[in-house]
């Protein structure tokens, strides 16, 4: 029932998806008159592999976290998750409210051992052709060294697991490569990082700028929910910018429209590899339950993606990846008392 669309974009990409995928069932959360009317415009009414769950409420766009998490106890959202948390379903979507989903899902689910504070994480397109993962990207606009530390096991776990590479990269995003550069947290985080790639834990590349999240220098890269925030949605800005740019000049004039025919299997093929809908689907870490975010704007194509994204998680079994890399680390936490400094931090900006 979430994002700028509802159910005309969340429907017709849940009935694409489940016919695309024959081995996958879906649960259809929200108001059933609404979901029932989708289903039948798409005459996907009597799915087999497509059930509804219904829920009374919805958690609106510009819902306060109080409202979502306490007062709304029957909205879409919080049935989803519930189901996750009950067995019921293996990852739930959403393209709600993000302050309420990233609330809900920790109340609900609660944070893996070894984790204080769950973060956000998405892929980029890189020159490389590949993704680099970011994370995080507004759960936490304000955190400590250990915090962003844990962000960074838990990324390496994710991506060692979806994208089949032991000991993936990770880069912490700074204002500078040199090591004097940066604030004291992001000082202190590197040298955090710094001992775990000594240990073998991470495979720590160090700082990193802005231009290296599209050159795929490394495959993660680290920085709090603040920066990541803001890099993303001027990233996405500028996206939306060159497409109109883009669009505009090549329409300007008959040679220029008649450059783009000549260049039109190009144009296509740059399209499809910078679309951002392709990386839609951010995933919640550090959750005892798999939980993706998609965009608000998401169209249906974007929002099968991000279903995609989920059922790649589940296939994969990211979850438990996660969770035996954190615990396996636990004792670690303990005892060089990580657990304690992020819990200081937690008190301080409470």
């Amino acid at each position: 029932m979430g994002g700028d669309h509802g159910t005309p974009v969340t429907i017709p990409a849940a009935v694409a998806f489940v016919k695309s995928q024959p081995n996958v069932e879906l649960v259809l959360v929200g108001k059933e008159e609404f979901i029932r009317a989708e289903l039948q415009k798409l005459n996907a009414a009597e799915h087999p592999r497509l059930s509804i769950r219904n829920a009374t409420e919805i958690v609106a766009m510009d819902d306060p976290v109080e409202v979502a998490l306490r007062r709304k106890r029957d909205s879409s959202m919080r049935v989803a998750i519930s189901l996750v948390r009950d067995g019921q379903a293996h990852a739930c979507v959403s393209a709600g409210n993000t302050g309420a989903l990233m609330a809900i899902s920790r109340y609900l689910l609660k944070t893996l051992p070894g984790v204080d504070r769950p973060a956000i994480c998405t892929i980029l397109p890189n020159q490389k052709n590949g993704p680099t993962y970011m994370l995080d990207l507004g759960a936490n606009v304000d955190c400590g060294p250990d915090h962003l530390r844990q962000f960074a096991r838990m990324a390496s776990a994710l991506v060692s697991s979806v994208e089949g590479k032991s000991k993936p990269t990770v880069g912490l995003l700074n204002v500078g490569t040199e090591e004097i550069k940066g604030n004291d947290v992001v000082k202190r985080a590197s040298e955090l990082l710094r001992e775990d790639h000594t240990k073998g834990v991470l495979n720590y590349y160090g700082n990193v700028e802005g231009n290296d999240i599209f050159e795929g220098t490394t495959d993660i890269i680290v920085c709090d929910g603040f920066v990541g925030n803001v890099t993303l949605k001027a990233v996405e800005g500028l996206g939306r910018f060159f497409r109109v740019v883009l669009t505009s000049e090549f329409k300007s004039s008959f040679f220029n429209m008649l450059g783009a025919l000549i260049a039109r299997r190009a144009l296509k093929a740059i399209s499809k590899r910078m679309n951002p809908s392709r990386f839609n689907g951010a995933s919640l870490l550090g959750l005892r339950g798999l939980v993706f975010k998609s965009h608000g704007s998401a169209d249906a194509f974007a929002y099968e993606c991000a279903i995609q994204r989920a059922y790649d998680a589940v296939q994969r079994d990211v979850l438990q990846r996660i969770s035996n890399t954190m615990a396996e680390l636990l004792p670690q936490l303990e005892a060089d008392g990580s657990g304690a400094a992020a819990d200081s931090h937690e008190q301080k900006t409470a």
